[in-house]
């Protein structure tokens, strides 16, 4: 007499009908992921560009005999008789990049822009001479991967943003869209 043994583990079909289940569950979640990731990005870019505009409210108050800083580099040097910088090292260099945009930080390229001090005045020695006005940006890395639009901030502290992801232009062009 023949035994039958009975067969562990699973059938063909049935680890098909798995792996597809699990395909699909896939192809439905990654775009919302994407979605996600591409939000969070842009968040993170558009706070960077605040806490710019912070750093240089702070530095023309107190360091820059009401000047800006021309660079990030600028900003991450701490004032005379401090260790703290204006901005964290993760925006000190020039450019940064951080959570796939690039941020620029310059002088704005405005007629009326002039020098308030001299390079090495400012209560931190900054490299290079404060100015009247600033022009900050961000761009995504990879546009369409990293970030959808562009953003930028000036001394007035109001962002603006391209949705075509195109870097705005320095100084930032009149009916440029402004972030909600």
């Amino acid at each position: 007499m023949h035994r039958r043994h009975e067969s562990a583990g699973f059938t063909l079909i049935e680890l098909m009908i798995t792996v597809g289940t699990i395909a699909i569950i896939a192809a439905i979640a990654l775009p919302n992921v994407l979605r996600a990731r591409i939000a969070a990005n842009e968040a993170s870019a558009l706070a960077s560009l605040r806490v710019i505009h912070t750093a240089e409210s702070t530095f023309a108050s107190e360091c820059g005999g009401t000047g800006y800083a021309q660079r990030l580099a600028d900003l991450i040097r701490p004032p005379a008789g401090s260790s703290h910088a204006f901005i964290s090292p993760d925006l000190a260099t020039d450019p940064s990049i951080k959570s796939g945009y690039v941020i620029l930080l310059q002088e704005e390229n405005a007629p009326d822009a002039h020098d308030i001090l001299a390079a090495g005045a400012s209560c931190n020695a900054s490299a290079l001479a404060t100015v009247s006005s600033y022009w900050s940006g961000a761009v995504a890395v990879h546009l369409g991967i990293t970030g959808q639009r562009a953003f930028a901030i000036d001394r007035s502290g109001t962002l603006y943003q391209s949705t075509a992801g195109a870097a705005i232009a320095n100084p930032i062009p009149a009916g440029t869209q402004r972030v909600q």
